[in-house]
């Protein structure tokens, strides 16, 4: 079992920044991979960055070259350092934690909103 809990949401206006972070506990010793997914309203839940075990990370087209995932092992934590952020990233943000390789299972965080408004 992992437990993940996010914090940092908030309103922020367009261009601005605005760091997210998520804290893992329970097993974090198995887990492979850390992600974070958005849920605009109305919509599903959408990948937006992750980062494996070994340091590879892979981001959506949409946020590349203004997002940043970063894992850090010592504190067990993960974070999404969101720039010039635009309206259309408003969402409610989702931590993920996959454990396992067959089967592998998939831990979620309770979501935190982010709101990019003027």
């Amino acid at each position: 079992q992992v437990q993940l809990v996010e914090s940092g949401g908030g309103l922020v206006q367009p261009g601005g920044p605005l760091r997210l972070s998520c804290a893992a506990s329970g097993s974090i010793f198995s887990i492979n991979l850390m992600a974070w997914y958005g849920r605009a309203q109305g919509n599903t839940r959408e990948l937006v960055a992750f980062i494996t075990d070994g340091g590879t990370t892979n981001y959506a087209d949409s946020v590349k070259g203004r997002f940043t995932i970063s894992r850090d092992k010592a504190k067990n934590t993960v974070s999404l350092q969101m720039n010039s952020l635009k309206p259309e990233d408003t969402a409610v943000y989702f931590c993920n934690a996959q454990v396992g390789v067959n089967p592998v299972y998939s831990y979620w965080g309770q979501g935190t909103q982010v709101t990019v408004s003027s």
